[in-house]
Order: C-alpha cells, then sequence, then structure tokens
C-alpha cells in the first residue's frame, strides 16, 4: 500500500537520526546561538502538541548574567541535598556533572502558568496532563536543537517555589525545567549516565506488552 502522507527517504532518516542522536548534554561552548535559530527552535516547542489545545508552556529566557548565577546557586544546593538523600552513593554523584548553566549560550526556564484550572478538557482525571503537554514542547525544542547542531541540557534539580520566587512568577505558576542550550564540541555517544557508568538504559522489549501489565512483551526482531 502506498502511504501518500509518508516523508521521503531522506526526511525519514533526519527525523529518525535526531531522535536516535538527542543526548541531554552538559558541556557547552561559550559561541553564541543566532538569534533566527533560537526563533525557530521556540517555534519548535510551540508547535507541540497539548491537551486541550491549552499550550501551557511558558518560556523565560534569561540574560541576566547576576540571575544566571543566583539560577546556579539554586541548582548547586539542590544538588548537594540530592547526593545526601542518595547515601551511599553521594561521593559519586558529586563526581557527576549535572548541568552547563554557566557555560551555555542561552538560559531557558519552563514553567506552568497560573489560572490552569480552568482548563478542564483531558484534565478532570488527569490534571498532570498541563505537565505532560509542556514536556511535548520540550521535546519539540530538543529534537529541533539537534538538528540545528546545538546542544540541550534539562536540569531538574531546583526548589520550583525558590526558583519562581526569583524569577518573579505569580502565585499558583510552577517552574517544571532549566533548560541549558548552545553549541558543543561533541555529541555524547551515549547517555551520559551511562557513560559515567551511573546507569543503563533499558531495552524496549522490556517496557512494551500486550493487552495487561507485564504480558507478553515486544518479541525481538529475528
Amino acid at each position: 500500500m502506498v502511504n501518500k502522507h509518508r516523508f521521503d527517504d531522506a526526511e525519514r532518516r533526519g527525523v529518525y537520526r535526531a531522535i536516535a542522536e538527542r543526548r541531554d548534554m552538559r558541556h557547552f561552548l561559550p559561541d553564541p546561538i543566532d538569534e533566527k535559530v533560537l526563533a525557530r527552535l521556540l517555534s519548535a516547542a510551540h508547535q507541540a502538541g497539548s491537551v486541550g489545545l491549552m499550550q501551557p508552556w511558558r518560556f523565560i529566557r534569561i540574560t541576566d548574567k547576576k540571575l544566571k548565577i543566583q539560577i546556579h546557586q539554586l541548582v548547586e544546593q539542590e544538588r548537594r541535598e540530592t547526593a545526601q538523600a542518595l547515601g551511599e552513593r553521594e561521593d559519586e554523584f558529586m563526581c557527576l556533572k549535572v548541568e552547563g548553566i554557566l557555560e551555555c549560550a542561552e538560559l531557558l526556564v519552563v514553567a506552568l502558568p497560573d489560572k490552569r484550572e480552568k482548563h478542564i478538557f483531558g484534565r478532570r482525571t488527569l490534571p498532570e496532563m498541563d505537565i505532560a503537554s509542556t514536556a511535548c514542547a520540550i521535546q519539540n525544542l530538543w529534537l529541533a536543537a539537534r538538528a540545528e547542531g546545538l546542544g540541550m541540557g534539562w536540569v531538574s534539580l531546583f526548589e520550583p517555589k525558590a526558583l519562581a520566587k526569583l524569577l518573579k512568577m505569580p502565585p499558583h505558576s510552577r517552574a517544571i525545567a532549566i533548560l541549558c542550550l548552545g553549541h558543543v564540541e561533541k555529541f555524547y555517544k551515549k547517555p551520559l549516565l551511562e557513560l559515567e557508568n551511573w546507569a543503563s538504559a533499558q531495552p524496549l522489549a522490556e517496557v512494551v506488552f500486550e493487552n495487561h501489565w507485564q504480558n507478553t512483551p515486544l518479541k525481538k526482531s529475528s
């Protein structure tokens, strides 16, 4: 069957390559990002699907150097508290590079707006779909960045209320991600946490089931 909606071979390879080679980057070069490229990335993010078309994402571009340092301090505080919570892996965790806030060319804070409760469509039983929708926007930006040859790192080590106060966000809004964006010397061949022997990625066959939980996982291709 011929599918007239299908991309051509080169286009499909490009999409799958961006997905396969996307990495959570921590090492950046100081070179600035062209404003037109940044605009394309944000446009890609804004085209993400969202439940009830609520488009709950808000992007705060951090250009103030003092503010960037303050954000880094919040992340560093949480990094140390996370290390303590990890117990016997504390020292191992402290050796990991978990962010590139002071090195990246662009720093974005992604947040959910206030007054989200008015969006009921698709959220009556799953109110967290505002976060899921915003994650789709972040992923769009991530893949577009890889296609542009730029690296991106998602930082989640921060106290949301403290960051919201620092950025003068309205009550009931919520910061959910700090994104480091910039040029890189090279992309990691594998996820950095795998390269650092912190964790291993699960194979697809272990996370796909049929009909019921953990029933007939996806069979490997012969």
